[in-house]
């Protein structure tokens, strides 16, 4: 592969889409359909592509367009699922984290270490709960075989070195911290983003704007969003992955969604963060508020945990409630407290947890942060496979369990699942990542693609300008969304390719820009 090159056969533009909704509507039978390119239902298309299986997969929207663009961009552990006793949860999601770390996106995942403030609102015996937590993580890291310069031991700090790496807490009272570390990723939607794209590579149709509305064990009838065309596209097996709204697509499959916010700050208002931020919830043994620099000039608060009632939206509202929530849990541990107006963005997703109780449907007042995040794959009478639950960072185990699970329910032949060994699009040693000749940014948002990224300013100079100012993106990474990733409008580009819509206002003045891109893009062929 050219360094100027998108990895062959990965690249996703308006004109492939066009071209494979077409063929896989023309009445061939595929071997796989997955509905859903979340996280979960584009590691599903790669799983299957990469068993050398025939692969059609749908959105009604975009890319990561529901809960896999909300998380909190950490890779877990697992360590919150030792306190409940779920110890296999527990290990899958630190084996799970190793592998994204060390083998499919050591570009896109990296460890992140995290401050818990001794202030005086944690007592010696909280914080000696919490000590014991992060040294129980580290026996999950070695369970999990994660080499030790992957995720560094955790230590307790003393007052001087806790204020160095979080200057915003309060110094009067505290008395130390302790320092853990977990995984991030850069960005999840780039994460599903290079799913997709792998899957691609690996010969699935990966179709955005097409919706299923109707599931059976041998299809779905589908409409393209884009025209408003109706068809059908037939499979030996398939696969529901659309997350919250699975229940509205196969018959007896009860979610109940929790929602989880977070808030997002510029990265002046709390100064300097060379980590990230435990807080401890006044009243909760096991729950805490994180404080996630971004290294974009922003700094994401969260997150809350509480159910939703009612139908689900495209796109969940943030309430006042969990604003509120967040800045005074926030404000406990800093110096001065954040104003509801210094709050410039807010998110939510929605967890799709399975509810399996028996007071399910009954109004069971359970706790949504009470619900088990293992995953489940169920098998509909009529042969739809449907996985729902878990989380982003197990994303892998629950696309293989799928696939498992629907090609013995359909009998087709298939492979053992590859992809605990199998790079995604732009990954590499961490050596040759850093020796790479590109920006830093770039490297760690695109990995060995980030070459070919910056390549396109050689093209046009003007494209190395920020997409608005004082925002690290650039018009290089639009143009490149465009040609290589899908985008097919201005949301595209700036709600989930970039993150610049998190504000609002970055939002509407990063938008005329955006249609130029789009405009340069349709009138100039790459």
């Amino acid at each position: 592969m050219s360094h100027t090159e998108a990895a062959p056969g990965s690249s996703l533009s308006a004109h492939r889409r066009g071209r494979e909704l077409a063929e896989a509507a023309d009445g061939r039978v595929a071997d796989v359909l997955v509905v859903g390119l979340g996280a979960t239902g584009a590691g599903a298309a790669l799983d299957a592509a990469a068993r050398g299986l025939d692969v059609v997969a749908v959105d009604a929207h975009d890319l990561a367009f529901g809960t896999s663009r909300w998380s909190s961009k950490l890779i877990h552990g697992g360590l919150r699922y030792l306190a409940s006793a779920q110890i296999d949860v527990a290990h899958e999601s630190a084996v799970e984290r190793g592998v994204l770390m060390t083998r499919t996106a050591p570009h896109l995942v990296a460890a992140q270490p995290f401050v818990l403030p001794l202030t005086p609102l944690v007592s010696r015996a909280q914080a000696a709960l919490a000590w014991a937590g992060f040294r129980a993580g580290d026996v999950l890291r070695v369970a999990a075989r994660t080499p030790r310069q992957v995720l560094p031991a955790p230590r307790r700090l003393p007052a001087t070195e806790a204020r160095h790496l979080a200057p915003s807490v309060r110094a009067a009272g505290l008395r130390g911290g302790l320092l853990s570390w977990d995984g991030r990723v850069a960005d999840d939607a780039r994460l599903v983003t290079a799913l997709a794209r792998t899957a691609a590579a690996r010969g699935a149709r990966v179709l955005t704007r097409v919706r299923a509305l109707e599931l059976t064990g041998t299809g779905a009838r589908i409409r393209d969003e884009l025209t408003g065309e109706e068809g059908q596209i037939r499979a030996r097996a398939v696969i529901n992955a659309a997350g919250v709204w699975a229940g509205a697509l196969a018959e007896g499959i009860r979610i109940r969604p929790s929602r989880g916010t977070h808030l997002v700050l510029r990265s002046e208002r709390l100064g300097a963060l060379p980590a990230g931020l435990h807080i401890p919830i006044p009243g909760e043994t096991n729950r805490f508020v994180l404080v996630l620099p971004q290294g974009d000039g922003r700094v994401y608060v969260g997150l809350t945990d509480e159910p939703v009632d009612g139908g689900v939206p495209d796109v969940p509202e943030v309430p006042e409630s969990d604003i509120g929530f967040l800045l005074d849990v926030l404000g406990s541990v800093l110096d001065a407290p954040v104003a509801r107006e210094e709050v410039v963005g807010a998110f939510a997703g929605l967890r799709p947890l399975l509810d399996a109780s028996p007071g399910a449907g009954t109004g069971d007042p359970a706790r949504t942060s009470d619900i088990s995040r293992r995953h489940a794959v169920l098998t509909s009478p009529d042969g739809v496979t449907t996985v729902v639950g878990g989380k982003l960072t197990t994303y892998r185990r629950m696309a293989q369990d799928a696939v498992d699970a629907a090609a013995e329910a359909r009998g087709l032949r298939a492979a053992p699942s590859p992809t605990a060994a199998l790079p995604l699009i732009g990954a590499a040693a961490p050596d040759r990542l850093r020796a790479l000749p590109a920006p830093r940014r770039l490297v760690h948002r695109y990995g060995t693609e980030a070459m070919a990224v910056h390549a396109l300013t050689a093209e046009d100079p003007g494209l190395a300008e920020p997409v608005l100012p004082g925002h690290p993106v650039t018009r290089a990474e639009l143009l490149w969304a465009i040609r290589h990733e899908g985008a097919l409008d201005e949301s595209d580009l700036l709600d989930r390719r970039t993150r610049i819509g998190l504000v609002p206002r970055d939002r509407a003045e990063a938008l005329p820009v955006a249609r130029r891109m789009l405009e340069r893009a349709r009138t100039v062929r790459p």
